[in-house]
């Protein structure tokens, strides 16, 4: 008994804190908008199941905390639930005055703006997450400087040799090993021009990073490589402060790095180049709160509050997929209305969102299947 309670607060309890936070706040995005848009609100739920608690407010939303933090909505007024799918029988029943303050009443561009206000909002999260680490705490940045050759790779077959310091990449301006990092992860298969300093001399190299298998907190991942690590001499670090405009601007430029790499991950998984092992669901996000949350006694809040801004992001993208269901499926359909005129028919919109239900079950069942098998081949590694 002891042993299920630790569980609880070591996994379960941080996996609902970290999730409902960022499920809060995309569905606040879908909330706020609509009240800005005259959209009468009937609920806002976080969490699925029975309710625990409930208040309603002088405007009549009922804000509900439900059993299973495992996402959340926003029903509108005149909607048959929280995917926003029309009640029609009730839209045609109720008066005039009622069914202008319904979601389904309003003009196409602000039922865009209402549900793409979800992952805008989810985007802001992490904009305004990463832009108060870096004012609070700043960060250490390393020199491009190269520290160690690591054999028989990329790098070594490039002519790099350890204290070479990299000026440039196809002409970019590199000030940090981590820019570099940045690009060589992308950049498998494609040969690089990169201006290196070296004692007083300036070289030419060229090279093309190889593909390599890295384990990370969600799963195993494949990135370029070339074999190149940062200098290790306190000399070729510097800890950078930054003002609060500045701290937001790098907080947003984190962010759409989070966002491209996701965007390469996912091409890599339509091409071939990425496996899907990497996709984690319920468990996998569980274990590593739970993996933040402890070492909050050691290290303080920020992983685990970089945790939030990475999911946050996550979220936020995936939702504007256009897959039926999903955010981004109503925005595919809104588009669809502003060019024809009129919305597709409501046979063809069932259709589709029945398809989209099916597409992500499946990707949950599978996220959730790679979890499971993540932890059993931990389970036997620790026990062999």
């Amino acid at each position: 008994m002891l042993e299920f309670l630790t569980n609880i607060a070591t996994y379960v309890l941080p996996f609902a804190i970290v999730l409902s936070v960022v499920v809060f706040f995309h569905e606040f995005g879908h909330f706020i908008v609509g009240r800005w848009c005259g959209v009468k609100v009937d609920a806002f739920s976080l969490g699925f199941g029975p309710e625990l608690c409930a208040y309603v407010d002088r405007k009549g939303t009922r804000w509900r905390l439900a059993a299973f933090p495992l996402g959340g909505y926003v029903k509108f007024h005149g909607d048959a639930n929280g995917a926003s799918a029309p009640d029609r029988q009730s839209l045609e029943s109720m008066p005039e005055a009622e069914r202008s303050v319904t979601f389904a009443a309003q003009p196409v561009w602000k039922r865009a703006a209402i549900v793409f206000a979800g992952p805008a909002a989810n985007f802001l999260l992490a904009i305004a997450i990463y832009g108060g680490l870096f004012a609070t705490y700043g960060r250490v940045v390393l020199t491009p400087r190269i520290g160690a050759v690591v054999e028989n790779g990329a790098g070594a077959a490039a002519g790099f040799k350890p204290g070479d310091l990299v000026v440039s990449i196809d002409g970019d301006p590199i000030d940090s090993f981590l820019k570099m990092q940045e690009i060589v992860s992308v950049a498998t298969g494609k040969t690089l021009k990169f201006v290196v300093k070296r004692g007083d001399q300036t070289v030419d190299l060229t090279a093309t990073p190889q593909l390599r298998e890295i384990e990370t907190l969600f799963g195993k991942t494949r990135i370029g490589m070339l074999g190149l690590q940062a200098s290790d001499n306190p000399a070729d670090s510097r800890e950078e402060r930054y003002g609060v405009l500045e701290s937001f601007v790098l907080g947003a430029e984190e962010t759409w790095t989070i966002v491209s790499r996701t965007s390469v991950y996912l091409g890599g998984l339509l091409t071939g180049r990425e496996n899907a092992d990497q996709l984690s669901g319920p468990i996998g996000i569980a274990q590593v709160s739970g993996q933040m949350a402890k070492a909050v006694g050691k290290v303080g809040v920020s992983p685990l509050v970089n945790l939030i801004a990475i999911l946050s992001v996550s979220i936020g993208f995936l939702n504007l997929m256009p897959v039926p269901l999903l955010d981004g499926g109503h925005l595919m359909f809104f588009g669809i209305e502003a060019v024809r005129g009129k919305a597709l028919p409501e046979r063809a919109q069932e259709y589709a969102f029945r398809v989209g239900l099916a597409m992500v079950c499946t990707l949950m069942l599978f996220s959730t299947y790679n979890d499971i098998a993540r932890l059993l081949r931990k389970i036997a590694g620790a026990g062999s």
